[in-house]
């Protein structure tokens, strides 16, 4: 009965896979850490469109979330059952990384947090030892030599490039608890990572309110900060791959 279903989810996969090898070749080599941003136009546009989309739902939910929440335990409860859902996915990708230590650390933690943390609601891990190592299908093109591809703003998701967008659709399609969990099961799962995601931009409010309503240009800087983020998490070096456009090259 559920062979249909499975084979769909792979061959979408599949399709992401064989798209973004095609179209995420890396920055043009006579213009090394330039940004490869092709479709700025566009990318604004979206861009605009996620911020109303933050301006009259997401951050009024966030700040009434947050200022209920007293202390912080309630948003931390969230974000830390809505991280748990998350792991098996991330052994999954450790393991195609080639990456057995953390496969092994974070499958531990899967089962620490989900025994004796209540499914999740409790970070215990991290106290034993086993802190978050979380990656993606992105991580995993990147770890094949995938190129990053030309950045993308998405509607609702954000930043992205197209190699880690074409991870996002891996990742939706093959989560290893989407074969295990019952309907009801799973949009719990889904509301609980919604819940995480309004629960940190309550937690991180200050900051994301400074780069998107206090910055003279919204989209050039959280283009900026993404990608010298998620550079950095893949352990591309700074100084090789990219040019910071606010540094002063003149200074001693």
């Amino acid at each position: 009965m559920n062979t249909l279903p499975r084979l769909l989810r792979r061959s979408a996969a599949l399709v992401a896979v064989l798209l973004v090898a095609a179209c995420a070749a890396p920055p043009p080599s006579g213009a090394p850490g330039e940004f490869n941003d092709p479709y700025e136009a566009a990318n604004r546009k979206r861009h605009e469109f996620n911020k109303r989309i933050d301006r009259t739902l997401v951050r009024p939910v966030a700040r009434r979330v947050s200022k209920g929440d007293g202390d912080g335990t309630a948003g931390r409860v969230v974000s830390n059952f809505a991280s748990n859902l998350s792991m098996p996915q991330a052994v999954v990708n450790h393991v195609l990384q080639g990456d057995l230590n953390n496969a092994t650390r974070m499958t531990a933690r899967f089962l620490l947090n989900s025994t004796f943390g209540f499914g999740g609601l409790a970070d215990i891990a991290t106290e034993a030892g086993l802190p978050e190592e979380d990656t993606d299908f992105g991580a995993t093109l990147h770890a094949w030599g995938v190129g990053e591809g030309a950045y993308l703003e998405l509607p609702v998701f954000g930043p992205s490039t197209e190699r880690d967008a074409a991870g996002m659709v891996v990742d939706l399609f093959t989560d290893p608890l989407g074969s295990v969990l019952t309907a009801r099961q799973a949009n719990i799962a889904r509301a609980a990572r919604i819940a995480g995601k309004v629960a940190d931009r309550g937690r991180f409010g200050d900051t994301l309110d400074s780069i998107l309503y206090d910055s003279a240009d919204s989209y050039a800087q959280a283009r900026l900060i993404y990608l010298l983020n998620r550079r950095d998490e893949l352990g591309v070096e700074a100084e090789d791959d990219f040019i910071d456009p606010y540094e002063d090259i003149y200074a001693e």
